[in-house]
C-alpha cells in the first residue's frame, strides 16, 4: 500500500508560500503537515493561526495539523476558524484528552493524538477507539532536521498491534527525520502516513522524492 505523505511546511520558503504550496498542489503529496509551536510545550516557535488559514487559501489539500502547544483545548475553535481538516495534540500536554479529542471532533475535524519518543504506546489503550490518527514521533519535538530514532520502527509496530487488537481504525503517523531510505521500512511496520520537511522541500527534485516517498515506482 502507497503511504499518505504529508510535507512538512516548516520546511518551505515562507517568503514563497504560494509558490511552495503550488508544487505540493502539483505533486502527488496528500496532506500539507503544519507544526505548531508555541515556546512552551517545546523549546521552538513556528508559527500560528495566520499562516494555518494563508495555506488553507492556497490549496485544497488536508490541512493537517501538529500542535506542539500548551493548553491545546483553549485553541481548538480557533484551528477549525483557519481551515484545519486534522488537529493534532500531544498525549503529554493534555490534562483530559479525553475531553480534547472530543472537542476537536465537536469542531468538525478530525482528531489526532501524538507521542513524544519516550511515551509508550500503551497509553493509547483506552482512547484508541476515539482518536482519527496517532503521529508517532521519531526526533525529539521542536525543531527540524533531526536525526531518525531508529526505536521508531518497534513503536510504529507496537502501535499496529494496538489497532488491530482493538479492531479500531486509526491511521499511524511518523513525524521527524523520515526520508526515503526509511520510508519503505516505516510502511513494513504499519505507517500509513509519513511526514517530510527537509526530505522534501532540500530535495533537488522535491516532486519525485514525494514519490519515492509514498512508495510509487
Amino acid at each position: 500500500m502507497n503511504s499518505i505523505v504529508a510535507p512538512s511546511v516548516l520546511s518551505c520558503d515562507f517568503a514563497n508560500i504560494q509558490q511552495e504550496s503550488n508544487m505540493l498542489n502539483e505533486s502527488e503529496a496528500d496532506w500539507f503537515h503544519l507544526d505548531v509551536m508555541d515556546g512552551v510545550f517545546v523549546p521552538n516557535i513556528s508559527f500560528g493561526l495566520p499562516i494555518i488559514k494563508a495555506f488553507r487559501g492556497c490549496t485544497n489539500k488536508t490541512l493537517d495539523v501538529h500542535a506542539m502547544i500548551a493548553n491545546p483545548d483553549d485553541y481548538v475553535d480557533d484551528f477549525k476558524a483557519v481551515g484545519t481538516d486534522i488537529l493534532t495534540v500531544h498525549l503529554e500536554a493534555c490534562k483530559h484528552l479525553h475531553r480534547t479529542i472530543n472537542a476537536i471532533k465537536a469542531a468538525g475535524m478530525k482528531a489526532g493524538v501524538a507521542l513524544n519518543p519516550h511515551t509508550p504506546v500503551a497509553m493509547l489503550e483506552s482512547i484508541i477507539h476515539d482518536i482519527d490518527l496517532v503521529l508517532i514521533m521519531s526526533v525529539n519535538p521542536g525543531f527540524g532536521g533531526q536525526s531518525f530514532i531508529k526505536s521508531t520502527y518497534y513503536k510504529v509496530k507496537l502501535a499496529t498491534d494496538l489497532i488491530k487488537e482493538k479492531n479500531a481504525d486509526v491511521i499511524i503517523e511518523v513525524d521527524g527525520g523520515v526520508n526515503t531510505q526509511n520510508a519503505p521500512k516505516l510502511r513494513a511496520a504499519g505507517a500509513h502516513a509519513l511526514v517530510a520537511g527537509s526530505a522534501v522541500f532540500k530535495s533537488e527534485n522535491p516532486q519525485q522524492t514525494i514519490k519515492e516517498l509514498k512508495g510509487v515506482s
